[in-house]
């Protein structure tokens, strides 16, 4: 019986998270789930990812936290629309909260939305948001055994973004073995070393977001 719940949870929601997707697709707008662990760097990533893009393309973002605004308020500052999700408890975001963001922003004012992911490596994976790429950001102080510990969430990454690696000469971190092990997982995964801190491997991310914003949402950038 627990088991047919979970199931009709996760139907709708994918329903729903369908739903989602045709109206981004009707607006042209491209749309990335990014999810970590609390303080891998999401935000740090979103706000690299507007001043990289600012003037080039018009970007709205979504936050998820289990409570607070902090987050939101930061991107505010960089005059972007952001809506805050406030689960209350829950440890993801769903379609269902999605929705009711997207009802709340212009998004025919929207080229590239993305959407900050509550911090978590287990609850995230199993929801659809509507999105068009999944990006998975593991910090180098979380450790090199991830992949093993939670295999869904680096099976369903379109990209692993490898943060932090300005502080590589003082943890023990095996980025060729953790790309190993990645994709033993996922084979099609893209794996980037970045740091928001130094920079590194940040253009190489955004030349990503807009290369996939061409061929997943063409008319998002006519």
């Amino acid at each position: 019986m627990e088991i047919k719940v979970l199931k009709d949870i996760l139907g709708a929601n994918e329903q729903i998270a369908e739903r989602n997707r045709r109206l981004l697709d009707s607006k042209g707008v491209f749309a990335i789930n990014l999810m970590s662990s609390p303080g891998a760097g999401k935000t740090s990533l979103i706000l690299e990812t507007i001043r990289r893009l600012e003037g080039k393309v018009r970007i709205g973002v979504i936050e998820g936290d289990v409570s607070s605004s902090l987050d939101a308020e930061k991107i505010s500052e960089r005059k972007v629309p952001v809506i805050q999700i406030n689960t209350g408890g829950e440890c993801h975001l769903d379609a269902n909260m999605t929705s009711r963001a997207l009802d709340n922003l212009a998004l025919e004012d929207i080229e590239l939305l993305l959407i900050e992911n509550v911090g978590n490596l287990i609850c995230t994976a199993e929801f659809q948001l509507g999105e068009h790429k999944k990006v998975v950001i593991l910090s180098v102080p979380e450790g090199d055994d991830k992949p093993y510990k939670y295999p869904l969430m680096f099976h369903i990454a379109d990209v692993v973004l490898i943060n932090k690696i300005d502080l590589l000469p003082y943890l023990k971190f095996d980025i060729e073995g953790f790309s190993k092990a990645v994709r033993g997982i996922n084979q099609k995964v893209e794996i980037f070393p970045i740091s928001c801190t130094t920079h590194q491997g940040i253009e190489e991310w955004v030349s990503w977001v807009m290369a996939n914003m061409r061929s997943s949402a063409p008319e998002a950038l006519t």
